[in-house]
């Protein structure tokens, strides 16, 4: 019997190796022509017709609320174990601030790995996959974050954030 673990690995290889890698090399231009069809797997997404991975923060740590940014938190994580750089496309990026200062989430909370043209090897997607599954493992025990300091606007460039 599969766990979530083993769902999770054998459905991002299975899309990855057949859509976008080609000769041991991501090439845009091998994915299918629909630009902006997705496919959902357990914990991320797919953009058929772009270049990145999209994972659902949400679904990845149930457990963190949108008010302790459970992107933020998969972004950190991910940079910690292996080193691999990602983005926040969720409340730090898109959520607001009602008139009494509460958490207006944005409507997804997505961690999102860009794979450029060209520059990543298999091995170098296997190895994202590797990390990816380990902090999927591990992820009980991440907690939340808290912004501590942000700007006026554009807060997820230069926000800085402490663990909860």
């Amino acid at each position: 019997m599969l766990n979530n673990d083993d769902t999770m690995v054998r459905a991002l290889k299975k899309r990855i190796k057949k859509k976008v890698l080609t000769y041991g090399i991501v090439h845009k231009s091998d994915i299918m022509a629909s630009t902006r069809t997705r496919v959902s797997f357990e914990v991320g997404m797919f953009q058929l017709g772009g270049h990145a991975i999209y994972l659902n923060a949400k679904k990845f740590l149930p457990h963190v609320p949108v008010e302790q940014y459970p992107g933020q938190s998969l972004v950190v994580e991910l940079y910690r174990a292996g080193g691999i750089r990602t983005v926040e496309i969720g409340s730090v990026m898109f959520g607001r601030h009602d008139a009494s200062g509460k958490l207006i989430p944005a409507r997804m909370e997505l961690v999102r790995l860009a794979i450029p043209r060209r520059v990543y090897t298999q091995s170098h997607i296997d190895y994202v996959i590797e990390v990816t599954v380990e902090c999927f493992q591990r992820r009980d025990g991440l907690g939340g974050y808290r912004i501590v300091e942000e700007p006026p606007m554009l807060r997820h460039f230069t926000a800085k954030f402490a663990p909860l």
